[in-house]
């Protein structure tokens, strides 16, 4: 009988270990920092760097590979020593579904994960100049609300088209984490970025040696717009400020972009808001520049990318900038790894 007993027991127990070896194998893979680009230029390394290069070198080189179901067609969730990184596609429908289904992977822990939308955008003129890189406190999304086409409006003189309707409001605006904000924005700000001397020299003639036009860039806090348009110009710059203040944003508006507002949204639903952060460089700025117009600069058959040295939109500060972001948002990544934010 005694025998019998321990030869149950030796069982019990192998099956317990296998049972929890089995379960620490296929337990979900914990993530720490997610990071979200929204495009890269060419290649995850080695060549021009978008948006994602240098962070997928820094932190998911070498790492594993996964195929998100329902993701962005030809992207793929990087991961490495607890960082992810997924390319969320451009735009407002793209990127909150690439979020949505990220987060949702049951083969990955992001319940303590800090979520960190970086990338380009165009700066607000008389707030920003090309170069800096800004710690978002707010997401503001352009498209909720009402609209009206100038040529309709009574007042030919009025500057803003944009009415504001408070049953949107669920959803047209997110303000992020203020602690968190504050603490990122204290690690970062002080942080030294670059510039180039023809971006320099660009701003000064666009915008008539104006002082603002004319410093050195630096790390700022602001409020984002995002829009599902890339606008541009006197009107819509108006439409933004009176939104950012309409909402009663912390800070002031200092970027337009295409995707934060709408991630912010995705994450509100999954709970994770509060863990929301987001870093985004300067290549252009919000109203038109070096005597471009939208007939000019639109045109299907005129070509000019931001990332070419001599664009007409951003100058030669596209590669800077990106390297600027890194510069900035490494600081970041690396705290939260460290168990500092």
């Amino acid at each position: 009988m005694k025998k019998f007993v321990s030869m149950l027991l030796v069982a019990m127990l192998f099956s317990l270990t296998f049972v929890f070896s089995f379960a620490e194998e296929n337990a979900p893979i914990a993530i720490k920092a997610l990071i979200l680009p929204k495009f890269e230029a060419g290649e995850m390394s080695g060549d021009f760097p978008g948006e994602a290069q240098y962070y997928y070198e820094a932190y998911c080189a070498d790492g594993q590979e996964y195929e998100i179901k329902g993701g962005h067609a030809d992207s793929k969730l990087y991961v490495k020593d607890g960082v992810a990184m997924y390319i969320t596609g451009m735009g407002k429908v793209n990127a909150a579904l690439s979020v949505n289904n990220v987060l949702t992977d049951s083969r990955f822990d992001f319940s303590n994960a800090y979520i960190i939308s970086t990338g380009c955008a165009g700066s607000a003129v008389e707030y920003g100049v090309m170069g800096d890189v800004f710690v978002i406190s707010a997401c503001v999304d352009y498209d909720l609300g009402h609209h009206a086409d100038s040529r309709d409006l009574s007042n030919k003189d009025q500057k803003t088209t944009w009415y504001h309707d408070a049953s949107y409001d669920g959803s047209s605006f997110k303000f992020l984490n203020k602690e968190l904000v504050a603490k990122v924005y204290d690690l970062v700000k002080d942080v030294k970025i670059e510039t180039t001397d023809r971006t320099r020299n660009f701003m000064a003639v666009t915008f008539d040696n104006a002082e603002w036009a004319t410093r050195d860039p630096k790390v700022l806090l602001g409020t984002t717009v995002t829009g599902d348009n890339y606008w541009k110009g006197e009107y819509d710059h108006a439409n933004a400020l009176l939104m950012v203040e309409t909402y009663g944003c912390p800070d002031p508006f200092a970027i337009t972009e295409m995707e934060d507002c709408a991630i912010g949204v995705a994450l509100d639903r999954l709970g994770m808001l509060d863990r929301y952060i987001i870093i985004r460089d300067s290549v252009n700025t919000d109203v038109f520049m070096n005597g471009a117009g939208p007939e000019s600069l639109w045109d299907p058959e005129f070509e000019d990318s931001l990332a070419s040295e001599d664009s007409v939109e951003a100058a030669d500060i596209f590669a800077t900038a990106m390297k600027n972001n890194f510069t900035v948002g490494k600081i970041v990544v690396d705290a939260i790894l460290n168990g500092e934010l």
